[in-house]
């Protein structure tokens, strides 16, 4: 079996490749051709947290995995991040365990990725103002992965802690072809942004529709049993694409108030849900209409995702002879 570690995990996954991998991956779920069943969790209510488990097998990357995610959201502002993940990789044409990865690393790349896949099928093409909401893993992961789909120049970052925000803005500034800076509040951040990312840990709100200019594009990957990121006259006048239909309107652990709880109080139905990313990358649904059309993105994570990138990186790994090879019999 291949170990890999975080520092390995996170060198050997090229960002291009992972969106263009998660796009087939998407594709794949959507069609019906990969597997990738409702994630479970054992809670710990002790400390407001859960220990996930996410198989899934993903035919158009030979990836036959598992993931296990614990979410403790109290880790937040000390050394341990509140996401951390295990992957164990399986031969899809035996069944044989062939490789053991951190997860975090994974968790924190793809999910960043697969909301610049969004962009690229949803953004204005000329989106240049970036505004992210957040300022943990999330943030640097978003940031990073929206530059590379459209030609952001400014991006404006806003947390719940000024101090963050501002440090975090100059993280960025030394390795983005952007002007970046931290800003007062969310709102100051969403005004006038063609791109909101939003990857909080919020009990309320952070996007709100009287905030957002015509044609701007929203990715929400936050998650909180508790609350919702989104305000629900974003959700309802938006076009709204997700990963899955079935996930996002799966009950805890599983899916998203952002969405469950517009449903729950009459404000939309489930049929208000536009498209799979699938569809929108095989072309079976069509996305942006007009350039003044607000579209919304709401990610809960699903296992093709960490499928895809786990293969990526064991095929690099495997190529370059990194990692370390141990036997459990």
């Amino acid at each position: 079996m291949l170990v890999l570690g975080s520092a390995q995990v996170e060198a050997l996954l090229e960002p291009d490749a992972l969106i263009d991998a998660l796009a087939a991956a998407m594709a794949d779920l959507s069609t019906g051709r990969a597997s990738a069943p409702d994630r479970i969790a054992a809670v710990v209510p002790a400390r407001d947290a859960f220990l996930a488990a996410m198989p899934g097998h993903v035919p158009s990357s030979g990836a036959l995995m598992s993931k296990l995610v614990s979410l403790f959201p109290h880790n937040a502002g000390t050394p341990l991040p509140t996401h951390q993940a295990l992957i164990v990789v399986f031969d899809p044409k035996t069944g044989e365990p062939t490789a053991l990865l951190d997860g975090t690393a994974i968790t924190a790349v793809r999910t960043g990725a697969c909301s610049a896949l969004s962009a690229r099928l949803l953004a204005r093409e000329d989106a240049t103002v970036l505004a992210i909401l957040g300022t943990g893993v999330q943030a640097r992961s978003h940031a990073r992965a929206m530059c590379r789909v459209r030609p952001i120049r400014r991006i404006r970052v806003a947390g719940r802690d000024r101090a963050r925000a501002a440090a975090l803005a100059d993280e960025l500034s030394a390795e983005l072809p952007a002007e970046v800076r931290g800003v007062a509040g969310y709102a100051e951040a969403v005004e006038g942004a063609d791109i909101v990312a939003a990857v909080t840990n919020a009990v309320e709100p952070v996007v709100r529709r009287a905030w957002l200019a015509p044609g701007t594009h929203v990715t929400s990957v936050g998650f909180n049993p508790a609350g919702r990121e989104l305000d629900d006259a974003t959700v309802a006048e938006a076009l709204v694409c997700v990963e899955s239909r079935h996930a996002v309107l799966a009950p805890f652990p599983a899916g998203s108030n952002d969405l469950l709880m517009p449903i729950r109080d009459g404000v939309i139905t489930a049929e208000h849900v536009h498209a799979e990313l699938g569809e929108l990358v095989a072309g079976s649904r069509p996305g942006r209409t007009s350039p003044e059309q607000l579209t919304l993105y709401k990610s809960v994570g699903v296992a093709v995702q960490d499928a895809a990138a786990a293969a990526l990186v064991v095929t690099a790994a495997r190529e370059q002879s990194i990692g370390r090879e141990i036997s459990l019999r």
